[in-house]
């Protein structure tokens, strides 16, 4: 098992910039993809940025060029920097762990844009 913390949501505007961060309670050199998922009120939630264990990475369209996912091992932790924000980032964003095909979440941390 793994457990996830994310931290790093706020308030910000239009054009702004924040970093979220995620630290695992154990080393995640083992797990095959970490990544970034976001919910909006009334919203599935989906998937915003992901980075597999030799470190490809993969964005959903609306983010790419903004947001850069990254990890740093020896932390435990992923990180998500997100640039030129939007209003329509606005979202619950979650950390997510996949380790031999089980899915594990942190709770989650708001972001908000306003216009």
């Amino acid at each position: 098992q793994v457990q996830l913390v994310e931290s790093g949501g706020d308030l910000v505007q239009a054009g702004g910039s924040l970093r979220l961060s995620c630290t695992a309670s154990r080393n995640i050199f083992s797990i095959d993809v970490m990544g970034w998922y976001r919910q909006a009120p009334g919203k599935r939630r989906e998937s915003v940025a992901l980075i597999t264990r030799d470190g490809t990475t993969i964005y959903t369209d609306s983010v790419k060029g903004r947001f850069t996912i990254s990890r740093e091992i020896a932390k435990n932790a992923v990180y998500l920097q997100m640039n030129s924000l939007k209003p329509e980032d606005t979202a619950v964003y979650y950390c997510n762990a996949v380790e031999k095909n089980v899915p594990y979440w942190g709770q989650g941390t708001q972001v908000t844009v306003s216009s």
